[in-house]
């Protein structure tokens, strides 16, 4: 069976794409930090498509990474001279490209990524770097400038550790070297996540100092956008649907739904390349659209892991099969998710739904409840607790989001109804897991997490609704809480 490496582009195996472009032309306009699988599947197919058509080789990407996981993702990439499968799982026939948007990847090392951003061709910074790598505080709302991290980096500017302070050695090399400042983009699922990212940003060189902060805000770029394209975790099957499939041995492919979506605010000042040509929209503001992925999507995602988890559920798939399951997500949405959602140009809410839960009910992209669960700590207070805060603002009942912070809390107990254990994939598991045991004989003490429910503790309506539906999902369990809900 054929490896992926460059000799395989002379000739992919049959029903493969590959690259319709010399590699070897491609020069390097973006460095990329975090070349996860959502990056490779998403921004690397846009510009890998671009490519195809003959325009902007001089947008290629150089990959980096500021965590030690980073150096494996590094190394296998290395080996398939920066190389990618990417497996669409589309119920009508499987597609595969490999895609050549990527020609390089900075040493896992602080130096060499500030020395890829300061090359004079690097006109575009991008981050996939999680929700929860930005650095926000719950309680106080913001950029969180007393994290160790961050205080650390701020004392030791030459040395950061964290991609913000990359970022900032970067620009200040680059401002020393008389160049422009590059755009900073991020790709992440975070409302207004550009003006997260400037925050960080601004916010680390403030503590630097005060005047380069205020250079930072005022010569920086920080375009938000909307990204989304399901994206499950590579392991073993996934290397095996694409062997089976088209014959390829490629350590790391990526599968994922044959959908996605890109929405930018047209904001580079050094310039970009026209992804246009390739299907993202340019807005003046993504927010409509962010507002609406988050919530709707996103906070779909949150609705169907947790009681899926729950109840044993492996697929997403297998969640949307089940009737409590998609009842729960189809009346939360409607009664208390999309009403907050404010008018999208051009685009209908309801519509927009059901394309969504066309998407979670795909068979063939086996998107794993264990993925949905992961990381409650940082994707609740961004998915979920923002609408249960606009609705309370707005004197609306909450009962339905409320059931799903239960459901959180229930599933971060560590076991399903049946008693099987549940691993609790989140950096703050061991905290989680105390405070939900805690919490079923005192509700209030899960809502006392201040980094995560700020001020919505102190909010009776989401409080007393919140400790019926624990108390019920202890005492009567998932399915029949459902029953309930569904039934009210």
């Amino acid at each position: 069976m054929p490896r992926l490496d460059r000799r395989l582009l002379e000739h992919p195996p049959k029903g493969v794409s590959a690259p319709a472009y010399d590699r070897s032309a491609l020069t390097s306009g973006i460095v990329h930090v975090g070349v996860g699988n959502f990056h490779r599947a998403h921004q690397q197919v846009y510009l890998d498509r671009l490519f195809s058509m003959g325009d902007d080789h001089d947008w290629a990407i150089t990959g980096a990474g500021v965590k030690p996981y980073d150096a494996k993702m590094r190394a296998t990439l290395e080996k398939q001279d920066w190389l990618t499968t990417v497996l669409e799982l589309d119920p009508a026939g499987y597609t595969a490209r490999i895609c050549g948007a990527m020609i390089d990847f900075a040493e896992i090392d602080a130096g060499a990524i500030i020395a890829a951003m300061a090359r004079p061709e690097t006109r575009i910074v991008s981050l996939t770097i999680t929700e929860g790598g930005y650095y926000l505080d719950a309680k106080r709302g913001g950029f969180q400038a007393d994290h160790p991290d961050i205080v650390a980096d701020s004392r030791n500017r030459d040395a950061p550790s964290t991609v913000f302070g990359m970022l900032i050695a970067g620009l200040v090399r680059r401002r020393e070297a008389g160049l422009a400042p590059f755009t900073v983009m991020s790709c992440d699922n975070l409302p207004d996540n550009g003006k997260v990212c400037r925050d960080a940003v601004t916010g680390l060189a403030s503590l630097i100092s005060p005047e380069l902060g205020d250079w930072i805000t005022g010569n920086v770029a920080f375009p938000s956008g909307m990204v989304d394209c399901i994206t499950p975790a590579t392991g073993d099957r996934e290397r095996k649907l694409l062997q089976d499939t088209f014959d390829i041995e490629d350590a790391s492919p990526v599968v994922c739904e044959p959908f996605r979506q890109w929405v930018l605010e047209d904001h580079f000042p050094l310039g970009r390349p026209a992804l246009e040509k390739v299907g993202v929209e340019f807005v003046p503001d993504v927010g409509p659209f962010e507002l609406m992925k988050l919530r709707i999507l996103n906070g779909g995602h949150a609705a169907i892991a947790y009681p899926s988890g729950l109840m044993g559920l492996r697929f997403a798939h297998d969640a949307m099969e089940e009737p409590l399951v998609r009842g729960f997500l189809e009346k939360l949405e409607h009664s208390e998710i999309i009403p907050t959602v404010p008018p999208v140009p051009g685009v209908d809410l309801d519509s927009y739904f059901r394309k969504v839960a066309e998407r979670f009910s795909n068979p063939k992209v086996g998107d794993t409840i264990a993925r949905l669960c992961l990381d409650g700590s940082n994707r609740q207070p961004k998915f979920i607790l923002p609408t249960v805060a606009d609705r309370l603002d707005a004197g609306q009942p909450v009962d339905g989001l409320a059931l799903e912070v239960a459901l959180w809390c229930r599933y971060c107990a560590g076991e399903t109804d049946d008693g099987a254990p549940i691993v609790i994939d989140d950096v703050n598991a061991e905290r989680l897991n105390k405070t939900a045991l805690e919490a079923r004989s005192n509700p209030s003490a899960w809502l006392a997490m201040g980094d995560i429910f700020g001020l919505l503790k102190d909010r009776t309506p989401f409080a007393e609704a919140f400790a019926k539906a624990l108390n019920s999902l202890w005492k009567s369990g998932t399915r029949k809480t459902l029953e309930t809900y569904l039934s009210g």
